[in-house]
């Protein structure tokens, strides 16, 4: 089996799994689900597959890519790890966590991947697709939300499909778990909040810390000020729509849509992206959201918002 030409959409099987490796082996690119969102994946050796992830996207080269690996012995064997990052790793891996670490000197990884920086992003995902296009390609997998740089990023195939076009090969596997990307760490510093939260980050380091919202220098994914944004206004903490706003509720503002109608962030932050894509194809002008507490993976939703709605 190989991919078709045109809509180039495989359901996720052993033979799926095997014309998508023989693309990433042929240097190019394939969308593939982890546990949180689509990513668009490439041979993270080969900076001419990397390349044409940025191509894809439109995506800054300033930019770096989270590096996918099976387990902690391929981690460790591309970044170097302390105390700290090993503890967050058996704790947390396989899953939506990625740890920023200093590049092994010699390490294949391509320089387009880290952005030219001495550090990379890297992560373990938990995801069936993704762990067995990792088994199949014995490539490690560079791997960015598989949608245009800067907008909302897909949860479904057919978000990748409506975002990036016909060309994009995708192995299919339903709807993606957690629905938001995944939590950013560089040493005791989140850089990214996500869906392993803060709370859960101190229960094993003891403490931790929140970085800047925008840094002056973009060390991981997901920290430009405007990113994850559909293509119409949002507004944020709306109790009530406007006559041209599609509103998205949570829990006691029902809407049109809504996130979670008890009011469950972890429901919320699985549906969110889902919910903008929904909203963004409306006959409505504008986009409204319900207010959001901000409190454990709730910080994560408010800052996928915040970065939404700035223009």
């Amino acid at each position: 089996m190989d991919f078709p030409d045109d809509d180039a959409t495989l359901a996720f099987g052993p033979s799926a799994v095997r014309a998508a490796a023989r693309v990433i082996l042929a240097g190019g690119i394939v969308a593939v689900p982890t546990e949180t969102v689509y990513g668009l994946a490439a041979d993270a050796t080969d900076a001419q597959a990397v390349a044409r992830i940025y191509a894809a996207k439109g995506r800054p080269s300033f930019n770096p890519l989270i590096v996918h690996v099976p387990d902690l012995a391929a981690a460790r064997a591309i970044a170097d790890f302390d105390a700290d990052a090993l503890a967050l790793a058996q704790a947390f891996w396989p899953g939506p966590l990625t740890l920023v670490r200093p590049l092994r000197l010699g390490t294949a990884i391509a320089g387009l991947v880290t952005a030219g920086l001495d550090t990379v992003a890297i992560r373990v995902p938990r995801h069936r697709a993704m762990q067995a296009l990792l088994a199949e390609s014995g490539r490690p997998l560079a791997a960015p939300s598989a949608n245009a740089s800067g907008g909302i990023s897909p949860t479904r195939s057919q978000h990748v499909r409506a975002s990036l076009g016909p060309a994009i090969p995708i192995l299919d596997d339903g709807a993606t778990e957690a629905g938001l990307e995944s939590t950013i760490v560089a040493g005791r510093i989140i850089l990214r909040p996500g869906p392993v939260t803060a709370a859960m980050l101190a229960d094993v380091l003891g403490t931790v810390e929140q970085g800047p919202e925008t840094p002056a220098l973009v060390t991981a994914p997901g920290q430009l000020a405007s990113h994850y944004a559909p293509r119409k206004a949002l507004r944020l903490n709306a109790t009530e729509a406007a006559a041209d706003e599609w509103l998205i509720g949570f829990g006691a503002v029902a809407g049109h849509d809504t996130l979670s109608a008890s009011g469950d962030p972890v429901e919320a932050a699985a549906r969110l992206f889902d919910a903008l894509h929904r909203a963004d194809a409306s006959d409505h002008a504008r986009l409204a959201i319900a207010p959001i507490p901000a409190d454990g993976i709730g910080a994560a939703i408010n800052d996928r918002l915040r970065r939404a709605a700035t223009r």
